[in-house]
């Protein structure tokens, strides 16, 4: 099988992550509930994971860091922890469902809520947003890489505007964190949720966000911290404050070794072969006649995915005959983005999505557009 579903879920990870998740499932007891060795561990595993993720993020802190079971669980809490009816806040048409419905939720609670639109190629116009704010804006909750086009925002754009209004930032890191350097003090973000099963190359069931020093955010769970077990009310100290009940240490411990294989080997290293092999994939199947391609690659840098549509086919017509056919998997659908489909042009039939890792190779690339080439030949 070549697996070209990586924006879904990293399937190849490397061998310290396994490793690591295994030694943690014979050794770790309940980290934060006791002072034995097996609780020791966990606690220490979760310490260090945090201390790896605040040095990939440029983080000041790794306290500001707290973990969540996936990228949609840290959105939820971020936009439900800062937000209050009579707010205004700006999101925009590239987003995921993981952002659009928890805001759709609270638009019904009286939040005010703009959606700025996405033209054909997937972009949103950045003097729209600065158009967009009002006096009682709160926030703008974006994307930093759309999962559909792979189009990239200019996060140190947006977070100048959003610094010089006085507003908050919370970005939506699931596509980008391991995959794009991200520093959270240069870009003005204030809080970021990640997800650990992606590109951070650690194990499903993982994630959280990182929240800036000096912002509050409401817990989305409160129960058992571990800590102040007498109090009526749950602990504010970040990160307990948006960690109740235990914690995925298991997991934890194979994200940890994920995003420490990514320090020691260089995002800059394994993004450079991944924008080779989009870029290779890219070039070879813009021309095939009956193939359409989505998303603006005027810009090198982006995120490392291609969306296409072969002739007048159902996407998942396409990606069931790349499975069975030729053994690729790709992801066809909506990808739970449907405003930017909308935008494409695409809500009827999806898309193909190709999205790449740094464990594909070109051998792969290639056979993949021998097989699109095909495909698109068949009447």
């Amino acid at each position: 099988m070549i697996y070209f579903d990586n924006a879904a879920t990293t399937l190849q990870k490397p061998e310290s992550v396994a490793r690591a998740v295994l030694e943690a499932m014979t050794s770790f007891g309940n980290p934060g509930r006791g002072v034995h060795e097996p609780a020791m561990a966990a606690s220490r595993a979760i310490y260090d994971a945090r201390c790896a993720l605040a040095r990939l993020f440029h983080g000041e802190n790794p306290a500001r860091i707290a973990f969540t079971a996936n990228a949609t669980q840290a959105l939820n809490t971020a936009i439900k922890g800062i937000l209050n009816p009579g707010d205004h806040v700006i999101t925009t048409a590239m987003e995921h469902n993981s952002v659009l419905r928890p805001l759709y939720e609270l638009a019904e609670r009286g939040v005010e809520l703009t959606i700025l639109p996405a033209d054909k190629q997937g972009r949103v116009a950045y003097e729209s947003l600065e158009a967009a704010i009002q006096s009682n804006t709160r926030a703008i909750v974006c994307t930093h890489g759309s999962n559909l086009t792979g189009n990239l925002v200019d996060m140190g754009k947006i977070g100048a505007i959003a610094k010089a209004h006085g507003l908050l930032l919370v970005v939506d890191a699931s596509q980008t964190a391991g995959v794009i350097p991200i520093d959270v003090e240069k870009m003005n973000i204030d809080i970021l949720c990640f997800t650990g099963h992606k590109g951070l190359l650690g194990p499903q069931g993982t994630g959280g966000l990182y929240v800036r020093e000096g912002v509050a955010v409401r817990p989305l769970l409160t129960g058992g911290s571990g800590v102040q077990s007498h109090s009526k009310t749950h602990p504010i100290q970040m990160p307990t404050v948006l960690e109740a009940g235990t914690l995925n240490a298991h997991g934890l411990a194979g994200l940890n070794a994920g995003v420490r294989f990514l320090l020691e080997t260089g995002i800059d290293t394994t993004r450079q072969k991944e924008l080779d092999l989009m870029w290779t994939f890219y070039e070879s199947v813009k021309t095939i006649p009956g193939i359409t391609v989505y998303g603006d690659f005027s810009h090198r840098e982006r995120c490392p995915i291609v969306s296409l549509n072969v002739r007048d086919y159902d996407s998942s017509q396409v990606s069931d005959a790349l499975f069975s056919q030729y053994g690729i998997a790709t992801r066809p659908g909506a990808h739970c983005a449907p405003l930017m489909h909308e935008a494409l042009g695409t809500g009827s039939r999806g898309a193909v999505r190709f999205s790449f890792s740094h464990y594909n190779t070109m051998e792969e690339i290639e056979f993949a557009v021998s097989a699109l080439r095909e495909l698109a030949r068949e009447e």
